[in-house]
């Protein structure tokens, strides 16, 4: 089973689940925008990424500034806080497999936890190919 959190209105996310798809499986889809992850459930998340909480807070046109979350004294505890609270902080999309857990930024970053092989050539939506016409990485 593959489990991407996915925000649809970004090209990143949409190309790793388009990558996912080419890889022949149909993931579970979690808008996390909608339903957001439980605290538990983030931690679970950053914890399987091996990334310092602070790794997975996004900043690009989200209150990070607004909520001054570069300042030192919020703590791991309190930047979850902050992202189950407003979850367009938490950066994506993030990925589940059975091979591991990836913040897939780049998209092909999502190769290296899909356990089948890509079917077909694939270019990202700005046309940068990823895959070639043999269905591997370029």
């Amino acid at each position: 089973m593959v489990t991407i959190f996915h925000n649809p209105a970004c090209a990143t996310s949409r190309n790793t689940l388009a990558l996912i798809r080419n890889s022949g499986v149909e993931p579970q889809i979690v808008l996390y925008l909608e339903v957001p992850p439980s605290k538990e459930q983030l931690k679970t998340l950053i914890k399987d990424l091996s990334v310092p909480v602070r790794d997975v807070l996004r900043e690009k046109g989200t209150p990070y500034a607004e909520l001054d979350l570069a300042n030192s004294k919020w703590s791991d505890e309190d930047l979850l806080d902050f992202m189950i609270a407003h979850p367009i902080l938490i950066n994506r999309p993030i990925v589940v497999t059975s091979l591991g857990t990836k913040l897939c930024r780049p998209s092909e970053v999502v190769l290296d936890i899909l356990a089948n092989p890509q079917r077909a050539a694939f270019n990202k939506e700005d046309g940068e190919p990823v895959i070639n016409e043999k269905g591997l990485r370029v």
